[in-house]
């Protein structure tokens, strides 16, 4: 596998580091989990528990193993350092400053270690007035001015449902830990990575920034061209009360539904482009759909070449035949299921080990004594 032989020894919690060391894990590198006495890794608690550990904890863990240190204790922070004295990343994500009073800062890792890639995850990196800020992914999105774009149809914010900004953050962490090891093979030296989960959301609005810079304004979102302004990059209800959507704007998509639909006049509206001169063919397209169901959408769209889906909930999305085809869900030896690995290579492709490490499982193999855990 493509990471087999690195040693990543990860300290972070909850999800962008987990998220990040796992993607190593499946691809073969050692992730060494060091967990706090007491309840261990937050994730262990979070959520529904399926088995021995929650759902969260086995999506976020597996593959890894498990050495619980009080970094407070001289004699286990003096552990953690004989493992970076081994180590090719870390991966932390305190607010700024707590590492360097625990003293497994970059400076001191790298004292010891220079070839040690260090990556450091918090919400708003490590310098700014808001550095010292506590905010999890619902508070860096509403900075961000995310949420502002996530309007219900009454135009008030609605609750983000996917952690954009911790996954935002945990893959350009991972994009950018490699980066350091690549650039590591010719300089033999680690690097200090500083990722900001508030710049990892912003960097993901290319999209929807034209007003932004080029008028100085937010955008008008029910005009936005991927918001609800464009009558083919939308959502509508059927007459079953489920949802279909429309997710191409590419002229000829439009034709050939408006062709098949016999209303080719509205083809104009869509070459203007997105804004509210569209209303009418909205308009027609929610009437048109509410006429059937979402499964006779399906058998009428089959063999039209048009960007056409049915809203999944989360259990079809993980049960369609496409999920199954790239196997995206997986099941371990007890039946359980487990989100599988979207790196795919052709050659030594990543293996997603499917057990999970008890609190402190693996002290002994790391640190001498399983009971180092109860300093």
């Amino acid at each position: 596998m493509k990471l087999e032989g690195l040693r990543v020894i990860d300290l972070s919690q909850f999800l962008p580091g987990p998220q990040l060391t796992l993607m190593m894990a499946d691809q073969g590198a050692e992730v060494i989990k060091i967990e706090p006495p007491g309840e261990g890794e937050p994730g262990r608690h979070i959520g529904v528990r399926d088995g021995e550990h929650t759902v969260f904890f086995r999506n976020t863990q597996r593959g890894k193993r498990s050495v619980c240190l009080n970094l407070k204790n001289p004699e286990d922070r003096e552990s953690l350092l004989r493992l970076c004295d081994t180590a090719d990343v870390f991966v932390e994500a305190f607010r700024p400053g707590v590492v360097k009073r625990l003293g497994v800062d970059y400076d001191t890792l790298a004292a010891r270690n220079p070839r040690i890639v260090y990556c450091s995850i918090s919400a708003f990196g490590q310098t700014g007035p808001y550095r010292d800020l506590p905010a999890h992914d619902l508070a860096i999105e509403s900075l961000a001015g995310v949420v502002s774009l996530n309007l219900g149809n009454d135009g008030e914010p609605v609750m983000p449902h996917v952690p954009a900004a911790d996954m935002a953050a945990s893959m350009l962490a991972l994009s950018g830990v490699l980066m350091a090891l690549y650039r590591r093979e010719k300089t033999g030296l680690g690097d200090y990575l500083d990722i900001a989960m508030f710049d990892s959301i912003l960097a993901w609005t290319p999209n929807i920034t034209g007003q932004v810079f080029a008028n100085k304004r937010p955008p008008i979102v029910k005009h936005e061209r991927s918001l609800g302004g464009s009558a083919f990059y939308n959502i509508y209800r059927t007459r079953d009360g489920k949802h279909v959507v429309l997710g191409a704007q590419e002229i000829k998509f439009v034709r050939n539904l408006l062709q098949a639909l016999g209303r080719a006049e509205f083809v104009e509206l869509c070459e203007r482009g997105p804004g509210p001169h569209q209303a009418p063919l909205i308009a027609f397209l929610r009437e048109t759909f509410a006429a059937r169901t979402r499964a006779e959408w399906i058998e009428w769209f089959a063999g039209k070449d048009v960007s056409f889906a049915p809203v999944h909930d989360l259990r079809e999305a993980f049960d369609d035949p496409q999920a199954e085809a790239r196997q995206m869900r997986l099941l371990d030896a007890e039946g359980r299921e487990h989100i599988g690995i979207p790196i795919k290579f052709a050659r030594e492709p990543g293996v997603a080990r499917l057990t999970l490490p008890a609190l402190g499982e693996h002290n002994a193999d790391y640190v001498g004594s399983p009971g180092a855990a109860s300093h």
